[in-house]
């Protein structure tokens, strides 16, 4: 590792933590010439993800992309920053932990709405008619009965449950 301060490669590694996330190694170290101290960090190098867009384009993972749909989705509604971060990181996770690296967009969409849907009804839907791109309002209120009716199922074995 080249030091910052004298340019020279010989130095020695002083500490060795892991980082809060469990993703990183935090590396203290002195340089032998000058006997400066730095830090560096040792990360897993990804193979980035490639995002197969419904016309065929291919452009790169972006987070920040996929982050800013979760907000809109989100705005106004009682959903803390640190959940929908939680969602994406999940939504991150599992799309890294796939064997292709080419991922439709149609996949990333559904996990997300998968995950909206448990987590915010109305996130869901906006989320869906954004993604889904509804020709007309017809459209949109089928989605709305399936929603609905899936929860009044999921809510009524909850309800029978506790009995």
């Amino acid at each position: 590792m080249k030091c910052p301060f004298c340019g020279d490669f010989d130095n020695k590694v002083i500490d060795s933590r892991l980082s809060k996330e469990g993703l990183s190694i935090r590396r203290r170290r002195e340089c032998i010439k000058c006997e400066r101290r730095f830090t560096t960090y040792e990360v897993v190098e990804e193979i980035p993800l490639a995002i197969v867009k419904k016309d065929g384009r291919r452009e790169s993972f972006n987070r920040e992309k996929i982050r800013m749909g979760v907000l809109k989705a989100c705005e106004k509604r009682n959903i803390s920053i640190h959940e929908t971060d939680r969602l994406i990181d999940m939504v991150e996770r599992e799309l890294r932990e796939q064997e292709d690296k080419e991922i439709p967009s149609a996949i990333i969409g559904k996990k997300i709405m998968d995950k909206l849907k448990k987590l915010d009804g109305v996130a869901y839907v906006r989320f869906a008619s954004v993604y889904r791109e509804f020709k007309d309002v017809a459209e949109f209120i089928t989605e709305l009965e399936q929603y609905l009716q899936t929860n009044m199922n999921n809510h009524h074995l909850e309800t029978s449950e506790i009995e």
